[in-house]
């Protein structure tokens, strides 16, 4: 019986759990200061709320507290699942807590500005955790089409585990072996983190003809807008495959689960989507964000705005060729500078 433990006790590092303990190991979920209530219920009587399932019996929830002592028996495997705003807590959190080598597996998405470019969140984890330990961890991702209910629930569900070790990833795929969760191993750790990010992003202007449709209404013949919906999408996954290649990934990845799969989930529901409807609608990122999703995080958003500038000044000093690039600047004009949405069609499809 192999030993996992989780940081973080939100939706997605709790639905590890499920294929974690179906392969037979002992898992310790470690919520964040934030997940109190989670962990008290998970502890008290084994039920996710925000799931709403009763997780396994293989389980033991701990609070953030925990932590150290849930590492101080080296476990086989740790899941990183907080927000990526909480990454630089629990690199604080691990470097407090180790004293050799853990691998490393990744569910939290996201990217980091650099002044010369975008950098990956396993790089930035697997950096700082050597710098203030002097210890070399292999830091993996999952990519891929998941929803953290349908995982949860036992749906099947493909996902990519993506890193630069093929060892690590082998073992890590063995410990989450389920009938409902395949894994597939990837060494393209850029390109997978890099769609799993943006699929958030583009989704904003995927969802945007829903709110198109509310503002123009429904044709006399009862038409709707899926033609520019799959225009968009279409469009979102030539300019992924761009971004993909000049950060230094493959644009293969982008074609598969971790691409065209977890942008078609993303699509189907979600903030994202509900964000892009209400651009669509003609508001301004300000007011909808104000008036209609003040409490709720928007990845998709939020990443626009750490990111926005930087891909500006990319596009500016040509790392980033900004004409192949229209449906990302508008996305970043929107969102940075608060402007409509406005798609350009004749810049759209030109390879």
């Amino acid at each position: 019986m192999a030993r996992i433990v989780i940081l973080g006790a939100g939706v997605m590092g709790s639905a590890m759990t499920l294929p974690a303990a179906h392969a037979g190991n002992s898992i310790s979920l470690v919520g964040t200061h934030l997940d109190e209530e989670i962990v008290a219920s998970v502890a008290s009587t084994g039920h996710h709320p925000r799931l709403n399932v009763t997780l396994p019996a293989a389980v033991v929830a701990y609070p953030w507290t925990g932590f150290v002592d849930a590492m101080s028996d080296r476990p086989d495997l740790l899941v990183l699942g907080v927000s990526s705003a909480g990454v630089p807590w629990a690199i604080d959190r691990i470097a407090e807590s180790v004293t050799s080598p853990v691998p490393i597996l990744m569910v939290t998405k996201g990217l980091a500005a650099r002044d010369d470019g975008i950098d990956i969140l396993p790089h930035v984890v697997a950096r700082e955790i050597q710098r203030r330990t002097a210890l070399s961890m292999p830091v993996m991702a999952v990519g891929g089409p998941c929803i953290a209910g349908e995982l949860a629930a036992q749906r099947d569900t493909s996902v990519m585990v993506a890193g630069h070790d093929a060892d690590s990833i082998a073992a890590a795929s063995r410990l989450l072996r389920a009938p409902f969760y395949h894994a597939r191993a990837s060494s393209d750790l850029a390109g997978v983190e890099i769609c799993a990010a943006f699929k958030n992003f583009y989704t904003l202007a995927v969802g945007a003809p829903v709110g198109l449709l509310e503002r123009d209404n429904k044709a006399p013949n009862g038409a709707l807008m899926h033609n520019l919906a799959s225009s968009l999408f279409s469009q979102s996954l030539q300019e992924m495959a761009i971004l993909v290649e000049a950060l230094g990934g493959k644009i293969a990845t982008v074609r598969g689960l971790a691409g065209s799969g977890d942008l078609y989930v993303t699509c189907q529901a979600g903030r994202n989507g509900r964000m892009g409807r209400l651009l669509g609608c003609g508001l301004r990122y300000s007011v909808a964000k104000r008036d209609h999703m003040s409490s709720e995080t928007v990845e998709g958003a939020q990443l626009a705005l750490d990111l926005g500038p930087t891909l500006e000044r990319m596009m500016s000093r040509g790392k980033l060729p900004r004409d192949r690039l229209p449906l990302t600047a508008a996305i970043v004009e929107a969102i940075c500078h608060d402007a409509p949405l406005v798609l350009s069609f004749d810049s759209f499809h030109r390879g």
